[in-house]
């Protein structure tokens, strides 16, 4: 097999603008998804009169499902059409949260969710396919690191436009919304160009060799990549989803405060993903950059568990480390890159971010108990340590191309 079966490039930089917007977009909404319900969880939770932990089995069930159903995912996007299954994940997560609005159920709820969980299974796969592809080499690490800092706004502007529409229209209104938000960019991504799963002059698909099969996923550079982003993800997830309920109950912080400063982390987590595109255009060793980056989480998680900041200082802390994780992210992508061999970019992406939703079924039981069990302080040490082993396994992860 050869690269030229596997890869093209558009001949012009609009044809990258084109393909990128519309793939950011699809990442936009797929973050966006992902924190739809923790703002609401006060709001759900007293609707169905269910406790802290039995909410988060709603997250639990989109992870589970996710965690079992992305690699197999990866492994069609990678001899099918990438496009039109990004357009069907949008369109299956829309119909989850329309369910999940218009039936007054918690079991349908925890269903809806594995729904949801079924549609985000082909973002990653499909959104790496796409730009590794179809973007030119010289770009790439500038389309990695837009594509990431879509999936991060997607995540800064979940909060506040949740609550808004739950004050206009409840947190069912807000499921509602959340849904039209998906139609409308799997509607764009109807006119966006790329697509194919092979080269337009390749009448046959690749032969299925050792680089295309399940054996490439264990070796010793895929898995380490593996490791890494399930720690990784394990600690970012205290401070995503938890850290607004954990901050009332430790310090009585408002909820007005506690979301600024979640806000504050989010928005700057995507400035900070523009930075690390560049930083990682410029630098070879991606593991020195993430290391950084994730130093500095530790440091913050462990001094807002120590210590009531205060709703200025809190901002500003949480922002700070925001920055530093969103420096860390196209580095984290580059280095999945550089160890993936041509046309198995979708399987592998699918399996290394598999860590993600393996993290997003133990974490929300795990914090979720903490939160009953009246040990918010204990959330935010057990994010520093995890954030700490990701350190460890990020600068363990081989140089080596996956053979």
């Amino acid at each position: 097999m050869t690269e030229a079966t596997n890869i093209t490039f558009p001949a012009r930089r609009t044809d990258d603008f084109r393909l990128v917007a519309g793939v950011s977009t699809a990442h936009f909404v797929s973050h966006f998804y992902m924190l739809v319900l923790p703002p609401l969880f006060a709001f759900v939770r007293a609707d169905y009169a269910v406790s802290y932990t039995e909410i988060g089995l709603a997250l639990t069930m989109f992870n589970a499902v996710s965690a079992v159903a992305q690699t197999p995912a990866g492994f069609l996007i990678d001899r099918i059409n990438a496009r039109l299954t990004l357009i069907a994940g949008l369109l299956l997560g829309a119909i989850g949260f329309t369910v999940a609005a218009v039936v007054d159920s918690y079991w349908v709820l925890i269903a809806a969710f594995g729904l949801i969980g079924l549609g985000n299974t082909v973002y990653h796969p499909a959104d790496y396919t796409l730009l590794s592809r179809h973007v030119a080499p010289e770009r790439m690490s500038h389309a990695y690191s837009l594509h990431t800092f879509a999936g991060m706004l997607g995540s800064a502007a979940a909060p506040a436009a949740v609550l808004l529409m739950h004050g206009l229209y409840g947190w069912r209104g807000a499921f509602v919304g959340s849904a039209a938000l998906g139609a409308l960019a799997a509607l764009l991504l109807l006119f966006t160009p790329g697509g194919e799963a092979h080269h337009p002059a390749s009448k046959t698909p690749p032969r299925d060799t050792g680089h295309t099969n399940w054996r490439l996923l264990l070796t010793a550079p895929i898995l380490m990549n593996f490791v890494f982003f399930t720690i990784y993800a394990f600690g970012s997830f205290g401070l995503q989803n938890f850290s607004v309920v954990a901050l009332g109950q430790l310090y009585g912080t408002s909820p007005v405060a506690a979301n600024s400063a979640l806000t504050g982390y989010l928005l700057l987590s995507a400035l900070g993903v523009l930075i690390g595109g560049l930083i990682a255009g410029r630098m070879t060793n991606h593991r020195i950059t993430a290391a950084l980056g994730l130093s500095s989480t530790v440091l913050a998680a462990i001094l807002i568990g120590s210590v009531d900041l205060g709703t200025l200082l809190l901002i500003l802390v949480m922002s700070l480390a925001g920055l530093c994780s969103g420096i860390v992210m196209p580095s984290r992508d580059m280095i999945v890159r550089e160890v993936t061999p041509p046309g198995s970019f979708g399987k592998v992406f699918a399996f290394v971010t598999t860590g993600y939703h393996i993290a997003g079924i133990l974490a929300p039981l795990l914090f979720a108990l903490l939160l009953d069990h009246g040990e918010p302080r204990v959330i935010f040490f057990v994010t520093a340590a995890f954030t700490l082993l990701s350190i460890v396994a990020v600068a363990s992860v081989p140089h080596r191309r996956a053979a």
